[in-house]
This record gives C-alpha cells, sequence and structure tokens, in this order.
C-alpha cells in the first residue's frame, strides 16, 4: 500500500502510523531513524579525527543529504515525509545527549497538546538550543545545520500550520 495516497499523503511515521496503525507506524519511524542516524555515523569510518574539522564538515554534508533525500527521494517522485525522525537520528550521531533533550522536549509537549506536528516542530526547535548549551559548537557548518534543520521541518509542516490555525488538524490519543 501507498501510504501517500491516504492521509496527510506523506511516506512518514506519523501517517503509516494513521493510515496502517502502531507497528506499521514504529517500523517507519525506526527505518526512518535509522536513515538519519546511518548518513551521520558512517563517518566514523573516515580517517578524519573526532572533533575535526573535516570530520565536522562530512557529518554535515552527510546529514543534509540524509534529510533532504528523505523529504525528496527521487524514486518517490521527490515526495517523502517531513523530515522529522530522520532529524531524530542525525541528531542522535551528532549528540545523544542532545537527543534525549529533544525527545524529552517533544514527550512533553506531544503529552500537553496531542498534536505531533506541534510536538514535532517545538522539538526541532530546541536542537539548536540544546547544541549551544550541551556542546561546543566550534564550526560554523555545525551551527547552520543546527538552523537549517529546524527551518527545513517547519517548512515541511507549512500544511499542519495552516490546520492548526484553523483547528483542523488531527490530535493522536496513544493511550486510548
Amino acid at each position: 500500500m501507498d501510504v501517500r495516497k491516504y492521509g496527510s499523503g506523506n511516506s512518514g511515521a506519523t501517517n503509516s502510523l494513521r493510515v496502517l496503525g502502531k507497528k506499521a507506524g514504529a517500523i517507519v519511524l525506526i527505518i526512518d531513524m535509522l536513515k538519519g542516524w546511518l548518513a551521520v555515523g558512517i563517518v566514523c569510518l573516515s580517517s578524519y579525527p573526532s572533533g575535526s574539522a573535516q570530520r565536522t564538515h562530512l557529518e554535515v554534508a552527510l546529514a543534509c543529504s540524509a534529510i533532504v533525500g528523505h523529504i525528496f527521494p527521487i524514486y518517490a517522485g521527490f515526495r517523502g515525509g517531513k523530515g522529522v525522525a530522520t532529524s531524530m537520528g542525525i541528531i542522535i550521531a551528532f549528540s545523544p545527549i542532545v537527543a534525549l533533550f529533544c525527545l524529552l522536549v517533544f514527550a512533553v509537549v506531544f503529552l500537553i497538546f496531542h498534536y505531533v506536528s506541534v510536538a514535532s516542530m517545538i522539538a526541532v526547535i530546541s536542537f539548536p538550543v540544546w547544541m549551544i548549551i550541551m556542546s561546543k559548537m566550534h564550526y560554523h557548518w555545525i551551527v547552520a545545520f543546527s538552523i537549517f534543520l529546524p527551518l527545513l521541518v517547519i517548512f515541511m509542516h507549512r500544511k499542519n500550520i495552516a490546520r492548526l490555525i484553523k483547528k483542523q488538524e488531527s490530535k493522536i490519543q496513544l493511550f486510548k
């Protein structure tokens, strides 16, 4: 089944959850996160030393490739997901502690409002804040990426934002 023909029209975890159920949604979530984590994590196979400018630049380049490839996949007519789960995989690869704080932000916002879109946007907006607080952002590329990622994810949620304004956005109750 092509989930892009149903629900929101996206191929991401949230639409898969809504259209196909919790099991399928969890599988898509894990695969999308792995996509982002592996793209950045593969840099450990390079000869660049950890923390070096060259390694950081390569990580950022691969992170950009993963997120853009997820949102605009060539094989699916440039219609992919919104990039949230892939972003989380990328963030885990950059800094597991920052990822934990972003996940906590997501969980708190989701438990309060029950909107995946709102929780996703606020969590990704918190990414550069946590990166500044928790890590040493020595390189301008990581700073630029930490700003680019939330802007891209928010842009991808523009229809959700319109539905939120019109009070037409769907809530998700995970613990019914």
